[in-house]
């Protein structure tokens, strides 16, 4: 039987890239828990944002590999020791993305706009000092600012920029993040969401949501719906001069 996910041993491993943790493997089992629809819907670009090892989004490429040639990988990430850890760990399973140092997408959101039909992000969501955002190195993996949010609320705006009309996106948020509100936020955009991984450990309450187009964008502030179950290829080579 062929695997489902990458490999942890083919995996590269840098002293200052996020390795796969919880989250990680949450993220996977949730894309492994829709990956029948994924197969379904034939997705023709993919992108992860945030890549670190490259784990999340080999194990995608790997889902979907019954999909053939037609299906095109990105994965961003700030880090440049990131960016060569997700290469050599696609590599390592003969797998390949294109591959862009940049913060979230900056100087592919206009090339890609409208083209992307799944994202997936396991963001910097843990609450910190607004002082080490962006900090280089791993820390640029999970510092999320206040109530975590810093980063998740750059990435919303963004992720609807790239979706197509039949995109999703696939996110982890910490219970700290206020994940109901996020959803509203994205409900006022037109996404509906629902929540396909709830994972709890001895440090954290983990949510990995999907969200897709699915209404008009609602303007409205109140909202009593399924909320309450949170407990509380070479076009943009010359955008890799941006930062």
């Amino acid at each position: 039987m062929s695997a489902r996910t990458a490999h942890i041993q083919l995996v590269r491993f840098h002293p200052e890239v996020y390795e796969p943790c919880d989250d990680s493997f949450a993220l996977v089992d949730a894309l492994l828990a829709d990956r029948k629809h994924l197969i379904e819907q034939r997705p023709r670009l993919c992108m992860e944002v945030g890549c670190g090892s490259g784990y999340v989004i080999s194990s995608l490429a790997i889902m979907l590999s019954e999909l053939g040639n037609g299906v095109n990988y990105f994965a961003t990430d700030i880090n440049q020791d990131a960016a060569e850890a997700t290469r050599a760990t696609l590599e390592a399973h003969g797998l390949h993305a294109e591959i862009v140092v940049t913060d979230i997408a900056s100087g592919l959101q206009k090339n890609l706009a409208g083209m992307v039909d799944v994202v997936v992000v396991n963001p910097p969501y843990v609450p910190t000092s607004e002082e080490e955002i962006g900090c280089k190195g791993i820390t640029a993996s999970w510092a999320g600012g206040y109530s975590g949010r810093s980063v998740i609320d750059r990435i919303l705006p963004v992720a609807d920029e790239l979706l197509s009309q039949k995109g999703w996106l696939y996110m982890v948020t910490l219970t700290a993040n206020n994940p109901s509100q996020i959803c509203r936020l994205m409900k006022q955009k037109g996404y509906a969401s629902r929540i396909i991984v709830q994972r709890s450990t001895e440090e954290e309450s983990l949510h990995v949501i999907k969200f897709w187009r699915d209404v008009a964008p609602d303007r409205s502030k109140g909202s009593d719906s399924w909320f309450s179950q949170f407990p509380l290829k070479s076009f943009w080579q010359n955008s890799e001069s941006n930062d």
